[in-house]
């Protein structure tokens, strides 16, 4: 198992490289001058020499990604080009507790709501709680994150009229505080990124358990006279987690994805936040910083997929 999740963390390595080497390379051959857009209508041809200079993008591409990588083993993002002298971490280090929290949750809506709906839809295939589970399940999948974002905030905002009551539709507490005026402003958008993730595991624990179910233990199983109950958690619940722990990172990722939208329309001041606003100042550093950021997470995710599927499946070990 050992040797196992050495290589898995040799390869990761390998993916984060890549993915700093692939990020570089896009903000250097990307159109425009970064610098020239900063000094606008200032423009000054000395000055631009300087600074082009200051942040060493007179130098050969080689030489500026190697420096890129020399600073980045050391946590040192570089500096913006937007807000001069300020380095990078500075800017995301407010945003990225924020971030963490809102995928944290969203992750753990998806795993403890999508899996027992999913495994109960399984149990009672075909009635009429399976048929309304899929269907509502289908029905969250189908649409975007950002749709069901604005569909939840015209909701809120409904309610609030209807009522008068001050639910807010966006902003976003203190990061990890929970006492209820930092709480109330985290559960509708917690909600909403997880509903996607919710809907696909919801659907991929009821095939994987329907198709458990049908093995020939679960029949041998029942036919020792075991409880159904110890039929379906202790024998047939386990094995059908290993297609769903495979697709934890998936998850993840869809996690990352989603977070741009979701700061955004709802006004969160995460990372995925910041790294839209850097697009639009063409911001390389920060740009860079927040997808070398958003990749780590990424990666980390299906090193613990792995992990957890080495727990799940014992032949995994044995290999």
């Amino acid at each position: 198992m050992l040797q196992f999740l050495v290589k898995r963390l040799i390869g990761l390595i390998f993916v984060i490289v890549g993915i700093t080497f692939i990020t570089f390379i896009m903000g250097y051959l990307a159109p425009g001058d970064p610098i020239r857009a900063q000094m606008g209508d200032h423009f000054d041809y000395h000055t631009w020499l300087m600074l082009r200079h200051a942040y060493g993008l007179d130098l050969p591409w080689y030489q500026q990604y190697y420096n890129y990588l020399v600073h980045l083993a050391h946590l040192d993002f570089g500096i913006s080009f937007k807000y001069q002298n300020r380095p990078v971490w500075d800017i995301l280090k407010d945003g990225v507790p924020v971030s963490l929290e809102l995928a944290f949750w969203g992750l753990i809506v998806e795993l403890l709501l999508g899996i027992p709906v999913g495994i109960l839809s399984a149990i009672r295939a075909n009635s009429w709680i399976d048929t309304l589970n899929m269907g509502v399940a289908l029905i969250i999948y189908a649409l975007p994150p950002f749709v069901i974002a604005i569909l939840a905030q015209v909701i809120i905002v409904w309610i609030d009229s209807k009522t008068g009551a001050s639910w807010p539709s966006s902003s976003w507490g203190a990061p990890w505080q929970y006492d209820w005026a930092d709480l109330q402003p985290k559960i509708v958008p917690i909600l909403v990124y997880g509903a996607a993730g919710y809907a696909y595991f919801a659907r991929l624990a009821r095939t994987t358990m329907l198709e458990v179910l049908r093995q020939d233990y679960v029949r041998t199983a029942r036919a020792k006279g075991l409880r159904e109950r110890v039929v379906i958690y202790w024998h047939a619940l386990r094995n059908a987690l290993i297609p769903l722990v495979t697709v934890l990172g998936v998850a993840i990722g869809l996690l990352v994805a989603g977070t741009f939208f979701i700061e955004q329309i709802f006004n969160i001041p995460g990372i995925g936040r910041i790294s839209l606003q850097s697009v639009i100042d063409l911001d390389y550093p920060v740009i860079q910083a927040t997808v070398v950021l958003l990749a780590v997470g990424v990666v980390i995710g299906n090193l613990i997929s792995d992990i957890l599927y080495t727990i799940v499946d014992p032949r995994i070990r044995l290999e």
